[in-house]
């Protein structure tokens, strides 16, 4: 089962609670949810990645064990090794493009030395075409050209599973599309199972393999397409 997810997480703010209920069971290697603002996908994906911890349940990634409550398991974000993109991508804007990506694989206290050269981070700026920008800083790169780099860093430490948040949100139609074909390619290439969450019904179309429908914190309908 590449996913094997059952997770239970209540939050409060004030007066207000918010109930989470994820029940997932899926051998696509492309699986998406699709659902409104303040659905739960975000919480979904966070918990699933190791940055947020669920109240009780299991989380199974290509038959890994993540998060298990009856058995005490919980693995840090870096035991899993799952590659996360976040919706605003998280680029640390100090660093270029070479270092941005070579972040994930040098290990210590310092950022990756300016002119870090290692063949790992040299073949993701071929395969999403950054070569041409890797001395530059994020602030003078487009949007397509940030969610590259976004790509890149979180493909280099070679994970198990590629989440993404929203991945095409501040794009133009034009531009989203591009991508959308990019990272068709890059996924069947790679052969790495995907999650992807979004609110776009495109994105959907293109991607969902198996579709889950999210609202108010669990799944409404579902299929697979």
């Amino acid at each position: 089962m590449l996913f094997d997810i059952d997770i239970q997480k209540q939050l409060s703010s004030g007066k207000r609670t918010f109930s989470l209920n994820v029940c997932i069971q899926s051998d696509h290697q492309r699986l998406v949810i699709l659902g409104p603002s303040g659905a739960g996908k975000s919480l979904t994906l966070k918990m699933i990645a190791g940055i947020m911890r669920p109240d009780k349940g299991h989380i199974r990634v290509n038959g890994q064990t993540f998060y298990d409550s009856t058995q005490r398991i919980h693995l840090s974000a870096q035991q899993r090794n799952i590659a996360y993109v976040f919706q605003d991508y998280a680029l640390f804007p100090h660093l270029t493009v070479r270092q941005n990506i070579g972040f994930g694989i040098v290990q210590g206290l310092l950022n990756p030395r300016h002119a870090i050269q290692h063949d790992t981070v040299d073949y993701w700026l071929g395969a999403l075409h950054l070569q041409g920008l890797a001395d530059e800083l994020p602030e003078a790169l487009s949007g397509g050209q940030r969610q590259r780099v976004a790509l890149a860093r979180a493909l280099v430490t070679k994970p198990r599973a590629l989440l993404l948040d929203e991945p095409f949100a501040a794009l133009d139609p034009a531009l989203r599309q591009e991508l959308r074909l990019e990272l068709n390619e890059l996924q069947h290439r790679l052969n790495i199972p995907m999650l992807l969450i979004t609110h776009d019904p495109e994105d959907a179309t293109a991607f969902g393999d198996h579709l889950l429908h999210m609202k108010d914190g669990s799944f409404v309908q579902g299929g697979t397409s």
